[in-house]
C-alpha cells in the first residue's frame, strides 16, 4: 500500500543494458513520478534510473518529516524491480542539504530525540546499504548531514562553483560527529584527512573537496544532470549481482557496526544533546542564523 499522497510506481522488467543506450535521457513518464511534501521522486522507465529531488526550502534541512519521506521514497524504489539506480539532487537553488534540522534537537523531549535520531540512522543505513547504484548530484552547499548523504553514495558529482562547499562541520556547532559518520568519511577520504577535517569541522569549497577526494568530479552546473546520468549508465552496464555483492563486501562491516550498537548510539545522542551546555550552544547558533537571515 502506498502512503497517503504517494502514487504507486508502475512496474516493468529490469532495464538491462538500456541505461547505457539512454544515458542522457532524463525525461520522465508522468506515471512514474511520485511526490510527498519534501521529496520529489521521478523514475525513468526506459533506463531504470530514478531521481530523488529534495524540495524542502529554504535549505532542505533534515527534519523528522523529511527523513521519514526520504526513507519511504527510497524503500519504494528498492522494492520496484524496474529501478536499478537513484540520483540524489536538490530542487532548491544553491543548496543540496544544510544537514540535520537543529530545531529537532533543541528544546524537545527525550522521546522526540530518540525518534529523530533513529530516523537519521535509518536514512544512513538505507543509503549506505542500498542495492541500487547511488549517485549524489551535488548542486549546492552541503554541510554535516547533507554531506553524509553524499558520502553514503557510490559516486559524488559536484557543481564546480567554489561558492558551494561540503564537509562534516559538526565541531563548529560544538557537536561531535558520530562514529558511523566518521567511518563513512574515512572510507572516502582516508584517515588523516578525515581526522583533521572532523576536528576542525572543515567545510571545503568544491575545488578543494575534489582535491581531497571528498567528491569524485566537478562539472558546470548546466552539465550536472547529464553527467550524473552518464556515470550511472557506466555503473549499470555491469551485472547487478556482481556489483551488489562487491558493495556489500566493502560496506558490511561499517553497516554491521551501527546495527550492533544502534540503541547505544541513540542513548549517547540523547544524553549528549540534552546537556544544558549543548542546548545553550544550539540556541546561540540558531540566534546567529536568525541574525544572518
Amino acid at each position: 500500500l502506498s502512503p497517503p499522497g504517494v502514487l504507486p510506481l508502475c512496474r516493468q522488467p529490469p532495464a538491462w543494458g538500456r541505461a547505457a543506450r539512454r544515458s542522457s535521457d532524463l525525461s520522465f513518464a508522468p506515471c512514474r513520478a511520485f511526490s510527498n511534501n519534501k521529496i520529489l521522486v521521478e523514475l525513468n522507465e526506459s533506463s531504470g534510473i530514478a531521481v530523488m529531488k529534495f524540495k524542502s526550502p529554504p535549505v532542505n534541512s533534515l527534519s523528522l518529516d523529511f527523513l521519514t519521506e526520504f526513507c519511504i521514497g527510497l524503500e519504494k524504489l528498492e522494492n520496484d524491480r524496474a529501478c536499478r539506480g537513484v540520483i540524489f539532487t536538490s530542487n532548491v537553488p544553491k543548496i543540496f542539504s544544510s544537514g540535520l534540522d537543529i530545531t529537532e534537537m533543541y528544546g524537545k523531549s527525550t522521546e522526540h530525540y530518540v525518534e529523530f535520531w533513529r530516523a537519521v540512522q535509518e536514512m544512513w543505513l538505507r543509503v549506505y546499504g542500498s542495492n541500487m547504484v547511488t549517485i549524489a548530484a551535488i548542486n549546492g552547499t552541503s554541510p554535516a548531514g547533507g554531506c553524509l548523504i553524499a558520502l553514503s553514495c557510490d559516486y559524488r558529482i559536484m557543481v564546480e562553483n567554489p561558492k558551494f562547499s561540503i564537509g562534516l562541520n559538526e565541531a563548529q556547532l560544538g557537536i561531535m560527529a558520530p562514529f558511523w559518520f566518521k567511518d563513512t568519511f574515512v572510507n572516502v577520504v582516508g584517515y588523516r584527512v578525515a581526522e583533521r577535517s572532523l576536528q576542525l569541522g572543515s567545510l571545503y569549497p568544491a575545488p578543494e573537496a575534489h582535491k581531497i577526494g571528498l567528491v569524485d568530479e566537478l562539472v558546470p552546473e548546466e552539465k550536472l544532470q547529464e553527467r550524473a546520468a552518464a556515470v550511472m549508465a557506466q555503473w549499470l552496464a555491469l551485472p547487478d549481482h556482481a556489483r551488489q555483492l562487491t558493495k556489500s563486501m566493502m560496506r558490511k562491516a561499517v553497516l554491521d557496526r551501527l546495527v550492533a550498537h544502534r540503541e547505544e548510539d541513540i542513548q549517547n545522542f540523547t544524553t549528549f544533546i540534552s546537556k544544558e551546555s549543548i542546548q545553550k550552544s544550539l540556541r546561540m547558533y540558531m540566534e546567529m542564523l536568525k541574525k544572518k537571515g
